[in-house]
């Protein structure tokens, strides 16, 4: 059995790599409508059902586990759902960052929001969004962050005056931007990014051919894997949690990027048609770390992995 072209394109994008800058220069600003400030609340979800999950992950202003989906969001907290009442944005390359989150997406029908909505940002658990870069020019799959240090990143998948066909770096907050040259670039596809935690620098990247590594917002590249499809990964501390597809089985593992060592993860079985799809580790207790898969699954664990809870099956609770 061999996954479908319609699941790669779930979590791998291929794009022709070329050779000009970008740079961009937004004016960080933050909106609400006075109906939505009024409105917005969040509040028992109690059933969930999702079809589109975009991302996960802990932002450090809060102590639940975030989930992005094409209606909004959903949080995770002390074994209760909730979700917001209004901004129900779909928040298309969801990163939690230590104050808050980042990320792209199409705004809610009637918000007042252009669309796309560019690069934004929320520290406020989504009433309000910040314009970091790309307003109503840009909309982007692939994004990362770092979570408290500074370094976004984008993947264009087109090439225009906004910005770059491939991927794209910022070092102060989305105000100017860069194409990492990725020197030693070898796979044929670009997928997830991750950024270290702290070092906005330290960046890897997933493809069907391994996880590529870099100490220099992407200039210069290094391959620290085999040739493995790998469909996701996120950074935990210096090391680089991420799950691969291997002899038609779905692992999860740990590697050391300075010495390529490498520890397997345990984790519920998995159909070879499911692959992991979002990782997330909360940089504030590592052994609270979660995934989804490309059915919409949704597993946690509080305890490094040893053992994880099925939160969502198929995209529901129930």
């Amino acid at each position: 059995m061999k996954l479908t072209t319609k699941t790669f394109f779930a979590f791998l994008l291929g794009v022709v790599l070329v050779t000009s800058g970008c740079s961009n220069k937004s004016q960080v600003k933050e909106e609400t409508s006075s109906k939505n400030k009024a409105a917005f609340q969040i509040v028992d979800a109690g059933s969930i059902s999702l079809k589109n999950i975009r991302g996960i992950g802990y932002p450090g202003n809060d102590t639940a586990l975030y989930i992005a989906g094409n209606d909004g969001l959903k949080l995770y907290k002390d074994k209760k759902w909730y979700k917001t009442t209004e901004n129900q944005h779909d928040y298309i390359g969801f990163q939690a960052v230590e104050t808050g989150f980042i990320a792209s997406g199409h705004p809610q029908k009637g918000s007042g929001y252009k669309d796309p909505l560019g690069l934004i940002k929320s520290v406020n658990k989504g009433e309000t969004i910040q314009k970091l870069a790309f307003y109503d020019k840009a909309n982007f799959h692939f994004t990362a962050a770092s979570y408290s240090g500074n370094g976004l990143y984008v993947i264009g998948e087109a090439q225009s005056d906004e910005v770059s066909l491939g991927v794209n770096y910022s070092t102060d907050n989305g105000d100017t931007w860069k194409k990492s040259a990725l020197k030693n670039f070898n796979a044929d596809s670009m997928g997830m990014m991750a950024v270290h935690p702290t070092n906005g620098n330290t960046m890897a990247m997933s493809t069907r051919s391994g996880i590529y590594f870099s100490n220099d917002n992407g200039n210069t590249m290094k391959l620290i894997t085999g040739p493995i499809m790998v469909t996701a990964l996120t950074f935990s501390g210096d090391s680089i949690l991420f799950s691969s597809v291997e002899n038609e089985k779905i692992l999860l593992k740990t590697i050391a990027p300075s010495t390529g060592e490498q520890a397997d993860l345990i984790i519920p079985f998995l159909d070879y048609d499911n692959p992991i799809t979002y990782l997330a580790v909360n940089p504030k207790n590592t052994n609270q770390l979660a995934f989804t898969t490309y059915k919409n699954d949704l597993y946690e664990s509080t305890d490094g992995g040893k053992t994880w809870n099925n939160l969502l099956k198929d995209g529901k609770n129930k």
